[in-house]
């Protein structure tokens, strides 16, 4: 089964029409799936409809990859200029100059409103428009390259109310994107949909921790912890992963009061069918300290499952408030062999927001640089911060903070970078 993928619609100016007659002599059967062509897909993202009522009742689309000002041309300029309300010139950026000359001499008014669409229907599309007397000089003013789109009409004059895409709060942003790539994909879709270009550079990954019998201790002692804590979503997962071993599931956090770092970590607690008792509203250690009144705490067993790296700050604070406390790391955060690989197109490469979600990202942010020869590179990234530890990471490597969550989740991110525009 051999699939031939073309951009648009292959009978569109696409050849497609002379693969399938290959293909019949050829004695192949073949199946065409339509597509949708630039012609119409790049002025809908640009807010033309290629008709309208009132303006538009009929469009054409014709190349303008040839020079209509040759005396063989075989495109009929003399009959298109004024058979259809809109012309769609597919290819044309070259010569716009010429198109647009036969159109007015063939009886198209010069001041036709008319679109040049660059790189439609992606976060780099730009939408220059004029008349068929200008529009050939603002393209080139404003240095429109291929691949790009021109269409002549009445239509054009809809843009100022229709346009919707490049109104998108976060469009012609280039955001980099460091989370695990288990997360990276959801979280750019969402950036996505909001107008931006979105580039994956996976920061972390997580790997199990080497056997040190302090996780086989604590599942094995008689009394359980009063308190467990958990900072992370993942935590969950690996608990669930190291209890296997010991023919155990998250059942053996049956009786404990369960706290959780933030409303993400304890959706992913909740969702295993457990109860999360505290989830503080600042989310952070420091938050859980805040908001955990001593009483709950002196003279209790607490149990913190988080990262091997992960601060004390937990740890302490628990320990200074009364509770007996035990730290056992479950995983451990390594930098993925892609980040070092691609730590060459983060130091050359232009991007509005290099977003970071844990103090993590950004340590492995700067060995990645530092390994390829790139550390001053940190000065000059802007950062997107989840929250304020985050943020101290980044300014103890002398990075700049352009942006910082107001909440410490993923929704909170996006619209301090929504906000910042």
């Amino acid at each position: 089964t051999v699939v031939r993928l073309k951009g648009g619609d292959p009978f569109l100016f696409g050849r497609g029409g002379e693969e399938a007659l290959d293909l019949v002599r050829a004695k192949v059967a073949y199946e065409v799936v339509p597509g949708v062509s630039s012609a119409i897909a790049v002025p809908a993202y640009a807010g033309i409809p290629v008709t309208h009522r009132g303006r538009s009742s009929s469009v054409a689309m014709v190349t303008g990859h040839e020079d209509p000002a040759k005396p063989s041309s075989a495109v009929r300029w003399d009959e298109l200029a004024t058979a259809c309300d809109t012309l769609v010139c597919l290819m044309g950026v070259s010569t716009l100059a010429a198109i647009a000359a036969q159109l007015i001499r063939h009886g198209r008014t010069s001041t036709t409103p008319c679109a040049v669409i660059e790189w439609g229907t992606t976060p780099r599309q730009r939408t220059v428009t004029g008349t068929l007397r200008t529009i050939a000089a603002r393209a080139r003013q404003a240095s429109v390259r291929p691949p790009a789109v021109l269409v002549v009409g009445k239509v054009v004059s809809l843009r100022h109310r229709l346009q919707w895409f490049e109104a998108r709060p976060l469009f012609g942003r280039r955001i980099l994107v460091t989370r695990a790539s288990d997360k990276a994909a959801s979280f750019a879709e969402r950036l996505e949909a909001l107008g931006a270009e979105v580039v994956q550079l996976p920061a972390i990954e997580l790997v199990p921790v080497k056997q040190n019998g302090f996780f086989r201790d604590v599942v094995k002692e008689i009394r359980k912890p009063d308190w467990v804590f958990f900072t992370s979503p993942e935590g969950i997962g690996w608990l669930s992963r190291m209890l296997r071993p010991h023919r155990k599931d998250v059942r053996w956090l049956s009786g404990c009061h369960i706290g959780a770092i933030g409303p993400k970590t304890a959706l992913a607690i909740e969702e295993l069918g457990l109860h999360v008792d505290f989830v503080p509203k600042r989310f952070s250690q420091e938050g859980i300290l805040a908001g955990l009144p001593r009483r709950l705490l002196r003279g209790k067993r607490a149990l913190i499952l988080s990262a091997e790296e992960s601060r004390d700050v937990l740890q302490a604070g628990l320990r200074a408030r009364g509770a007996h406390v035990r730290t056992v790391p479950i995983y451990r955060t390594v930098v993925p062999s892609a980040l070092r690989e691609g730590a060459g197109e983060l130091a050359r490469g232009r991007f509005d927001f290099v977003t970071v979600t844990s103090a993590s990202c950004v340590e492995h942010l700067v060995q990645a640089l530092r390994a390829a020869g790139q550390g001053r590179r940190i000065r000059r990234l802007r950062f997107a911060s989840i929250g304020p530890v985050t943020s101290q990471a980044v300014r103890a490597h002398g990075g700049r903070v352009a942006v910082e969550a107001k909440a410490s989740t993923v929704e909170g991110l996006i619209d301090a970078m929504r906000r910042a525009g």
